[in-house]
């Protein structure tokens, strides 16, 4: 992922203005077969309007790894499997759920047939091969190539030495088969996730590098129009395979609304729905209204909002001095900056996912131990540093915050507000970020297992350009561990390991884990669905289950 506020997780910097990028909706549908269109008629539910303060870089499931990223990808692409309501899996694209072998390290998919992809060719089996193998390629620079490391061969295409992996295996035109080399309990969950939906191989290799802008999938909905910067707009497939949805016409993404105008604006009734969070200032207001009682969607976030210290810059190469900020930081004012819209952290876990380790207390406010700590890694009279943080309220505000405790320690703290992109693609690039701020862009659950919050961000691999893993922690004795859990069968005692494994990454001090949010989405009245449609664990926003009157 997917804060879950607004967890932007990868997308391209610098300005971007006035390039127009169009698809031709019906030209995309050509050739799509006519069996496909004997659904019954659709009846018209308008489209969608909802505003984001930031745009979107690409709508490749190979790269955008963004919590805005997610649903609008899922917009125009499928996986072999999704979730339903809650955090049970369910066959996509695959007929059936997929037949497991081996002890658990064979898993063979069979494929619905006549699923078409909207430039009118038939999904099969070899585009699910190139997809996987596409995500693993050092080439494509996919976040999500460590997420398939358990497949057979995986190694040999990270590290460019083939072109294929020997356990991908294509039985026949709707059969597909992957064998692991060591048992992976979350493999079925990697295959739901947006690296594993399906595109096709000829329009990728023609696109190149603007495939994300001018992506083709089997989505209930196609990219129509994308006005870089003000605006994307989706029509509805109107010949997507799952019957009844997408029940919207289309969806328009209004982009460089700041959060303020975006909430007037739904006041008005000329924007449907939010995209960013309610403004701080106005949420105690919107919260207490009784008249937006039936509009205002809640869920607690299955995430954790945390400052990163990057271990390959002095000083935060000393755990003392990484130990020492753990201390020296006010949660609770965090806290009260959101208006309540979190909870104190103290471990990498969120307390809503399974392995949350309840006994664990971590380090508490400290200024004193914090001061004793600095001297004693040899900073007795502190040291300079840069905060990155995002632009968006209320981070800047909550980075003056964590400047006025660290100067309490003598640390003095120069804080850098940046856009999405910008800021993720610094943390994310070796020796650049000393300290980040990852509200609104802090690690939400990819799939409810608690691997998740170790392989992508806190595991040698993926400490690369790029990657997660803004610390830069490389520990191989934590990642023999972690592999080893994956391969856990006994639920129980694989919880434990968790415990254990996380309470070892604390005592890394990398992470100053600061909140777990609690997430609230504003729409109008006119705007209808299920609240896991708005707040859903995985993938956010479901906009083809949403519908408009």
């Amino acid at each position: 992922m997917i804060s879950r506020l607004d967890r932007s997780r990868l997308r391209i910097a610098g300005p971007v203005v006035g390039i127009v990028l169009l698809l031709s909706s019906a030209t995309a549908m050509k050739g799509i077969a006519a069996s496909r269109s004997s659904a019954l008629p659709h009846k018209s539910m308008g489209m969608l309007t909802q505003g984001f303060k930031n745009d979107l870089a690409t709508l490749d499931p190979a790269i955008g790894y963004d919590y805005n990223n997610w649903p609008a990808e899922k917009m125009v692409f499928d996986g072999l499997l999704d979730y339903n309501e809650g955090t049970d899996l369910q066959p996509r694209l695959a007929a059936k759920m997929p037949a497991i072998s081996s002890g658990g390290k064979v898993y063979t998919f069979t494929l619905r047939h006549g699923i078409h992809f909207t430039n009118g060719r038939e999904l099969v089996a070899s585009d699910v091969a190139y997809t996987i193998n596409r995500v693993l390629n050092p080439q494509t620079k996919s976040p999500g190539a460590s997420f398939y490391g358990s497949i057979k061969g995986a190694a040999a295409v990270m590290n460019g030495k083939a072109k294929a992996a020997s356990g991908i295996k294509v039985v026949n035109k709707y059969t597909i088969r992957f064998v692991l080399s060591r048992p992976d309990v979350t493999f079925l969950n990697e295959m739901a996730m947006n690296f594993a939906y399906i595109v096709p191989r000829e329009v990728v290799q023609k696109e190149g590098a603007a495939f994300g802008h001018k992506p083709v999938g089997t989505g209930p909905f196609l990219l129509k129009q994308w006005v870089l910067g003000q605006k994307l707009v989706f029509v509805r497939n109107k010949n997507y395979f799952m019957p009844g949805v997408p029940k919207l016409d289309g969806v328009t993404f209004l982009i460089g609304l700041d959060p303020e105008v975006a909430l007037l604006r739904v006041e008005r009734g000329e924007l449907d729905m939010l995209g960013d969070p309610i403004p701080g200032p106005d949420f105690i207001r919107i919260k207490n209204d009784p008249k937006f009682a039936n509009q205002l969607v809640s869920g607690v976030d299955p995430e954790t909002s945390y400052i990163t210290l990057n271990t390959h810059i002095k000083p935060f190469n000393n755990l003392k001095v990484r130990q020492a900020l753990e201390y020296a930081i006010d949660k609770q004012r965090v806290v009260k900056i959101l208006n309540g819209r979190g909870i104190v952290a103290n471990q990498v876990l969120p307390p809503t996912m399974a392995g949350f380790d309840s006994s664990y207390k971590g380090y508490s406010y400290n200024p004193s131990l914090a001061k004793r700590l600095l001297a004693s890694a040899g900073y007795p009279h502190g040291f300079s540093t840069t905060l990155y943080t995002l632009n968006v309220d209320p981070q800047p505000r909550i980075a003056q915050s964590f400047q006025q405790d660290l100067a309490q320690v003598g640390v003095k703290v120069r804080i850098v507000p940046l856009a999405s992109a910008t800021i993720i693609n610094t943390a994310g690039t070796p020796n650049k970020a000393p300290m980040v701020w990852s509200g609104a862009l802090a690690w939400t659950e990819d799939f409810p297992d608690p691997s998740d919050f170790y392989s992508s961000i806190l595991s040698c691999s993926s400490a690369v350009q790029g990657g997660w893993n803004w610390p830069f922690l490389c520990n191989k004795a934590l990642d023999t561990e972690a592999n080893r859990l994956l391969g856990t069968t006994n639920r129980p005692a694989r919880l434990a390991g968790y415990k254990t494994l996380f309470r070892q990454v604390m005592e890394q001090a990398v992470w100053i884990p600061i909140n777990n949010d609690v997430r609230y989405i504003l729409h109008t009245p006119q705007v209808h669905g299920q609240p896991h449609d708005f707040v859903h664990y995985v993938h956010t926003f479901f906009y083809e289950r949403i519908s408009k009157s």
